[in-house]
């Protein structure tokens, strides 16, 4: 009998760990989940200006390579800032190894139209903005994006109030009721769809399901491949 996938979870906020628990259990509850936590890098990113260091990103490469050492099919990161740091990690290994926003960037390529990102966390919100321009660029689109920092928010779910930490997302979903798509970025936002959806009928996109969707996705191509 073939084993499922076992999928690396690698945080850097345990507030990352049960929207993507809850996204797996509900879309692939048969892939063998793994969590690796390091707590520390959100505060040293913090520390350092919020500039990815030469050192961050030798940190990556080792939490990458233990993954693998420890049998890991496939690699998912749910921290939000890290992109520079975690292309290394990708240019490394032949397992797939998804960023926390990629597979949202994606699907948000393929709709098109007008966008409204929602961050909790400022410098999110700006990481998220370039690196859309980005893709946007690399693949001759252009979105209309509206990116807007739900503030308050994360406060809220750091003082262990994640009732307050959605309503406020919720009504700042409802501000953009007129966009085509809505987009958390962030895995820590998930628990707040169910509550920002019953406000609007625009589509929200969350960056669990999106990353499920695509690894499920880049495994499935895999296995044919092998």
């Amino acid at each position: 009998m073939i084993e499922p996938p076992k999928v690396y979870l690698v945080h850097a906020l345990p507030i990352s760990m049960e929207p993507i628990s809850a996204s797996f259990r509900s879309y692939w509850p048969e892939a063998r989940v793994a969590h690796l936590l390091d707590d520390s890098l959100f505060g040293d990113f913090d520390r350092d200006n919020k500039i990815i260091t030469d050192a961050m990103i030798e940190r990556f490469r080792r939490l990458g390579s233990y993954c693998v050492a420890a049998g890991a099919d496939a690699i998912m990161f749910t921290c939000s800032v890290f992109g520079r740091a975690i292309e290394a990690v990708q240019h490394e290994h032949d397992i797939p190894v998804l960023k926390s926003n990629e597979a949202l960037y994606g699907e948000l390529m393929k709709r098109g139209g007008r966008v409204a990102l929602l961050s909790t966390f400022a410098a999110t919100l700006s990481t998220v903005t370039t690196e859309i321009e980005d893709c946007m660029t690399a693949n001759g689109l252009r979105l209309q994006i509206t990116p807007h920092l739900v503030e308050g928010a994360l406060d809220a779910l750091f003082d262990n109030r994640p009732g307050e930490h959605n309503r406020l997302i919720a009504e700042a979903a409802a501000r953009f009721a007129d966009h085509d798509a809505i987009a958390f970025t962030q895995f820590s936002m998930a628990p707040a769809l169910e509550l920002a959806q019953a406000r609007v009928s625009t589509p929200i996109l969350t960056p669990p399901n999106a990353a499920i969707t695509k690894m499920k996705l880049l495994m499935g191509i895999a296995a044919q491949a092998g």
